[in-house]
């Protein structure tokens, strides 16, 4: 088990170190900040002064070393924009990412492993083909245009939700949260119901896969032989073995939400660390869009961790050493 941590430990920096480099070749190729921070007006000494303040008036390599250097001692830089650490910035915007990423993940869940489950058990049934219907328009309509439609629809024309914002929030141990108050879950509810189609959609058919391919199993048939309640049978020998991959694909996508909010976090104005980086691009503020980068794959990483070990405790025939070799 120690070696296997250490071993992904090292794996996740090397991962992280490569991230960066390529993040900070390419925003170096797509512009120059100071075009933007600075005012047309300004003389040559004032954006001499200000370029060496900035360290941009080193070569990219110069740059990139002294990044790793501050890196190495728990500083990503400070925003061109704000003029204050990148990693405060985004540190203060990811309790609204982090918060509506497990809202959505909730809605997936708890609507997709009973829906998957019943179109397994059910496939011929007008419920079930109609489920797997639904779940071919989940992955074909594309976010932002669903999140358009929201709003339109609840926001616009009938008036029961907010259309962007967080709303009011409250401490939960230090955090904000807004769902602890009737307004603030208004608030999280279209773009959380947005965000979690696609992942609704997937897990209603990795469930739905995983129940058909269970039902063949001599251990169901054995099971229903031993004149077992179906439900006994449902929950302990076919929902048991199918979680182990719905568990792997979760931990996975969980990863992707957090990344990927961006086009939902725009749509509905969502103060997370996804507009953030949309208004850092705009900016080319570049530690900040590095430092949201290495964080992001920093929580990859963990997620990724987490669920090989998870894995390891539903089947025990799986080994966390095996995996890693």
């Amino acid at each position: 088990m120690l070696s296997f941590l250490v071993r992904r430990l090292l794996q996740s920096l090397a991962v992280i170190v490569v991230m960066s480099l390529l993040v900070f070749v390419g925003v170096y190729a797509i512009g120059d900040p100071m075009a933007i921070l600075i005012s047309p007006q300004a003389d040559q000494a004032e954006i001499a002064r200000i370029s060496a303040a900035l360290g941009l008036d080193q070569p990219l390599w110069r740059q990139y070393l002294t990044f790793l250097k501050q890196a190495a001692a728990g500083d990503l830089g400070r925003s061109f924009a704000f003029n204050t650490p990148a990693i405060q910035l985004i540190l203060e915007r990811m309790p609204a990412t982090m918060e509506l990423a497990v809202a959505a993940m909730l809605i997936a869940l708890l609507g997709g492993i009973p829906l998957g489950l019943w179109a397994g058990l059910r496939p011929d049934s007008i419920a079930g083909k109609t489920i797997m219907a639904g779940s071919i328009i989940g992955f074909s309509v594309p976010t932002f245009w669903v999140g358009m439609l929201l709003i339109m629809l609840f926001a616009v024309q009938l008036g029961w939700l907010p259309a962007s914002g967080r709303g009011p929030t409250t401490l939960l141990f230090g955090v904000p949260v807004s769902f602890l108050s009737l307004e603030g879950l208004s608030h999280l509810v279209l773009p959380a119901a947005n965000l979690a189609l696609f992942k609704l959609a997937l897990i209603i058919r990795l469930v739905r896969a995983g129940t058909r391919e269970a039902l063949q199993q001599d251990y169901v048939k054995f099971a229903r032989a031993k004149g077992l309640r179906e439900s006994r049978v449902v929950g302990v020998h076919v929902l048991r073995n199918i979680l182990i991959p719905v568990v792997t694909v979760i931990g996975l996508e969980f990863g992707s939400v957090i990344a990927f909010s961006i086009v939902t976090e725009s749509v509905f104005g969502w103060p997370g660390m996804g507009k953030l980086l949309i208004d850092s691009i705009n900016a080319l503020d570049r530690p900040v869009i590095v430092a949201y980068l290495c964080i992001t794959v920093a929580l990859f990483v963990l997620i990724n961790l987490i669920v090989d070990l998870l894995y390891s405790a539903l089947d025990p025939r799986v080994r966390v050493s095996g995996q890693a070799g």
